[in-house]
């Protein structure tokens, strides 16, 4: 019994070392990536003026793109919008066919919001990886514990 704690304690102790090395790893990779797109809060933002790099400065920068993108189109949604809208002139007023009918092009406030999504969405994919690599690192630590204790009790007669 003592010799399966002791090599549990080992492998315990092992596979801790790997998560932590892979947990810090994994919090530098994301740091790095994010900070090599010089990314700046704007002064609106919930933390203005900063640099974006960890998962505040990820989160307060996406919750301010959602702010903006819903300014431009009046608060409305991606799916709250019509994909097609009538082409206006230079007063406002519709073009109209020959047909007496409104003209129908792209609703480009739509491509606004496809945009803004692709963007907080890359930004809230690196609050997750903080989080996940934050897990690894801790679990990590438990797992040494765990080795350390095993080692501990493997000596007790």
């Amino acid at each position: 019994m003592k010799k399966l704690i002791k090599i549990s304690s080992v492998l315990a102790i092992i596979a801790g070392i790997i998560m932590v090395i892979g947990g810090i790893w994994g919090i530098v990779f994301t740091y790095k990536n994010v900070a090599r797109e010089n990314i700046t809060t704007t002064d609106d933002a919930s933390i203005p003026s900063v640099p974006v790099r960890g998962p505040l400065t990820l989160k307060a920068q996406a919750d301010i793109i959602r702010v903006h993108t819903l300014k431009i189109t009046d608060g409305k949604t991606f799916s709250e919008m019509p994909r097609q809208i009538a082409k206006l002139d230079s007063v406002g007023n519709p073009v109209l066919d020959e047909n007496g009918k409104s003209v129908m092009v792209p609703n480009t406030a739509r491509d606004i919001w496809i945009t803004a999504t692709t963007l907080t969405t890359a930004l809230n994919l690196g609050i997750v990886t903080y989080a996940f690599f934050g897990f690894i690192l801790f679990f990590g630590f438990i797992l040494i514990w765990i080795g350390i204790v095993y080692c501990v009790l493997s000596k007790r007669d």
